[in-house]
Order: C-alpha cells, then sequence, then structure tokens
C-alpha cells in the first residue's frame, strides 16, 4: 500500500498558500502509480472561513481517495458543511476508511478556541472502538494532527499532544496499529511513539526552521513537502520530499 501525505496548507484566500497546495496536488495527480490514498493532516484551512474550504476542496479533487483530518486552525462546523458536504456541528470529526486492505483512522485532536490538541475522551473510545471491530489480520493506521512527543523546538514543543500516555495505554492493548501519522509541526520528521513508528507530514505553506539552523522560524522560501509511507507486511517505509 502507498500512502501520500501531506499536512498544514492553511489556505487562507491568498495566492500564495493556493499555489503552493496546488503545486503538491500537481504533482501526486501526475505520478505514474498513484497513491492509494491521500492523507491531509489538518490546519486545512487557516482561519477556518466557509470560503476557504471550499477552495480546498477545489484543490484536493483527485483521482485516489483523500481523506482529512481536522487542525488547531480549522473550525468544525464549517469544515464539516463546506469541505465533507456534512450537516454543520461541533462534535469531534473522526472517520475510518478502508484501503487497500487496511483501516485509516482519522482522528480530531483539536480543541475549539486552542492551539495545542487533545484526544477527547470520546474521540479515544471511538478509536478503540474502531480497532476492536476490526478483523485480526487487518493492519491499521492512526492519523490526527499534533504530534505527542518534543519535537525539539519551543513552538511546537508548546502547543503539542496533551496526555500522550492515554494513547500510548490504547495503542498497547491495539496491536493492529502499524504506524501514527500526524502533522502541525510543519517539518518533516520521524520519531518513536508507543512502540510504533511516528511520522510528521512537512507542511505545504511553510517549512519550520529548526533552533540549530539559526533564529528564522518560519522559512517562506523552503518548497512545500509531502510524504510517501509504503506499507508492505506490518513494516512501514517513508520517504520524504519536497516540490520545487
Amino acid at each position: 500500500m502507498l500512502l501520500a501525505h501531506i499536512s498544514d496548507l492553511h489556505l487562507d484566500g491568498t495566492v500564495r498558500a493556493a499555489e503552493r497546495a496546488t503545486r503538491v496536488m500537481d504533482h501526486l495527480r501526475a505520478l505514474p502509480r498513484p497513491p492509494d490514498a491521500l492523507l491531509v493532516t489538518g490546519d486545512i484551512a487557516d482561519h477556518g472561513e466557509p470560503a476557504e474550504y471550499e477552495q480546498a476542496a477545489e484543490i484536493l479533487t483527485a483521482p485516489f481517495p483523500v481523506l482529512t483530518c481536522p487542525g488547531n486552525h480549522d473550525v468544525r462546523a464549517a469544515y464539516r458543511k463546506a469541505l465533507l458536504g456534512q450537516p454543520a456541528g461541533d462534535a469531534p470529526v473522526n472517520s475510518v476508511h478502508h484501503v487497500a486492505g487496511a483501516a485509516i483512522l482519522m482522528a480530531d485532536s483539536t480543541i475549539p478556541g486552542r492551539h495545542d490538541g487533545l484526544l477527547a475522551p470520546e474521540t479515544l473510545a471511538w478509536i478503540s472502538a474502531e480497532l476492536d471491530a476490526l478483523d485480526g489480520s487487518t493492519p491499521a493506521v492512526l492519523a490526527f494532527h499534533h504530534p505527542p512527543v518534543i519535537l525539539h523546538h519551543p513552538l511546537p514543543d508548546s502547543i503539542r499532544l496533551g496526555r500522550p500516555d492515554e494513547l500510548a495505554e490504547l495503542l498497547d492493548s491495539h496491536p493492529q496499529v502499524l504506524a501514527v501519522v500526524t502533522g502541525h509541526a510543519h517539518t518533516a520528521a520521524a520519531a518513536e511513539f508507543a512502540g510504533r513508528p511516528l511520522l510528521m507530514a512537512p507542511a505545504t505553506i511553510w517549512t519550520l526552521g529548526l533552533p540549530w539552523q539559526g533564529d528564522q522560524v518560519a522559512d517562506l522560501d523552503a518548497p512545500p513537502g509531502l510524504a510517501f509511507h509504503v506499507i508492505e507486511g506490518r513494516r512501514v517505509v517513508t520517504h520524504f520530499r519536497v516540490v520545487a
């Protein structure tokens, strides 16, 4: 299975944001072998406005499944109505998708009105129930916005996922989860969480400057990036790419 993974489009009505997201989608649509699905892990809109989601729906149109979850800049009601075509509502936006023999769980780690994250009790219960319902041989990938680990930069570390031990405990009892994938950090990164690969997609809008690179937080000149996760059996291999 091949999963493409992008994050943090921050569509805000500007030409720049739309051009960068469109450039990545054009690259994906032109691949000789299309991905089995594209995961978009949040901050699709910058202000949570309906017009931003309408633009996102157009940009993200593809001949392969496009699976999304919200980020801290997204607004649940507008996200549901304008992007997903569902009735507006303020409950967590969680969805499960079956792709190429695997279950992809797109979970909502947002706290409305705040930039840090949390998998709410109802979301943790939903994740557990969906995993329990799977056949024991069906692998799963869990996706949400906020990384549950320290990334050694004060910006993402100050607004990361809260109470990660609750998720780690859940994963300990569900070995079918092969990997956790997130966004939010605006940098391509990999770590380990609860014995699984934790894979963070770069942002399309701008790239995080790391402390040992200098004082610049947002590198606006770096090209947009994406990740490709190749899953064979229980092994996940990730390749990061930029789109010039």
